[in-house]
């Protein structure tokens, strides 16, 4: 099979390229390496994946040094007419799309960035997708869309009309405009409601590697609606095996709605923040400084995943939980910097 994966100097994305290359397919990584955070942490993750950073320059093929079949280039999404000319030219069988403007509080002080990203970048995905028979699409959809449903755990069938941040508004765009293109041109879609995801090689944004480096220098955590918060934290290699498993299973047109899905993946069994810092804590063998912070606009207060529509279509369980993935992800947090 031929992907393209964008976002692939991203966090999931990083993973999911070294999944695909390791079981055989061929793939071409998509990625602008934008500034939004460290781009020397998504240049190594390139190299990690054999993609030299010295060789990288804008819209141009590049060979991985350590994948025989993976191939990268440094593309903008919204840039329609190079990602045409990549699509006619390559052939893809399939799309998991994974570049986007992330973050919900800078989605606050950086609108423009969001909408150019997550809404123009991925109309131009679609066009690409329907006009190159893309035989499945797989996207990032986000918990995000559930705002403060008061239900647990989340269910696909839940409402999700009252986003509370506009990063969680172009996600509830993404799947709108997924399921018109599976209507009007029986497109195969697939969109991933993905839960907090941890582990090596993760977001510096996001709170795990925020309270790791806290914790190591010493310095104080942010700890935000005075820790009264569970998250369903989901370690990434339980991410990428989901992903995976959607590959290959595509809708089609016997679905309720034909050709389009929606999936939550995430680990089904949320954690106290409490007790997450708590973990951290002990593998480091440190008492994190703790900071009581208030609520943060556009943060929910519990995101917790039902996986059972999931765990029938594809088969998906996570195996991985809080102790265990903790672990390799603090060993690999100590062991390397960028």
């Amino acid at each position: 099979m031929k992907v393209l994966v964008t976002g692939a100097a991203g966090f999931i994305g990083f993973h999911v390229v070294n999944a695909l290359c390791q079981r055989g397919d061929e793939v071409v990584g998509l990625d602008n390496i934008n500034d939004y955070y460290d781009v020397n942490l998504k240049y190594a993750r390139l190299e990690e994946a054999g993609i030299k950073r010295k060789a990288i320059e804008d819209n141009v093929l590049i060979n991985s040094e350590k994948y025989p079949a993976y191939r990268f280039v440094k593309l903008d999404i919204v840039q329609l007419d190079s990602l045409k000319q990549l699509f006619e030219v390559e052939a893809f069988d399939s799309v998991i799309h994974l570049a986007a403007q992330a973050g919900v509080r800078y989605s606050i002080e950086n609108p423009h960035a969001y909408v150019q990203s997550n809404l123009v970048g991925f109309v131009n995905i679609l066009e690409c997708c329907r006009h190159n028979q893309i035989k499945h699409l797989v996207y990032a959809s986000s918990s995000s869309v559930y705002g403060n449903n008061k239900k647990v755990p989340f269910s696909e069938e839940d409402r999700v009309d009252y986003p509370i941040s506009l990063y969680a508004a172009t996600k509830k765009s993404n799947e709108l405009m997924a399921h018109t293109y599976s209507h009007l041109y029986q497109l195969p879609t697939t969109g991933l409601r993905f839960f907090t995801v941890f582990g090596p090689w993760g977001r510096p944004d996001m709170a795990p590697m925020l309270f790791a480096g806290a914790i190591m220098k010493g310095e104080p955590i942010k700890v935000f609606n005075n820790g009264d918060m569970e998250r369903d934290f989901t370690y990434i290699d339980d991410i990428v095996e989901g992903v995976e498993r959607v590959l290959k299973n595509i809708p089609n047109k016997d679905e309720e709605h034909p050709f389009y899905r929606i999936l939550n993946i995430g680990n089904s069994s949320p954690v106290k923040l409490m007790d997450f810092i708590s973990e951290m804590e002990k593998v480091f063998g440190i008492e994190a400084k703790k900071e009581m912070q208030p609520m943060q606009p556009g943060d929910v207060k519990l995101t917790y995943a039902e996986t059972k529509k999931m765990n029938s279509i594809v088969g998906y369980q996570p195996i991985t939980n809080l102790k265990n993935g903790i672990m390799p992800f603090i060993n690999w947090f100590k062991n390397y910097s960028w």
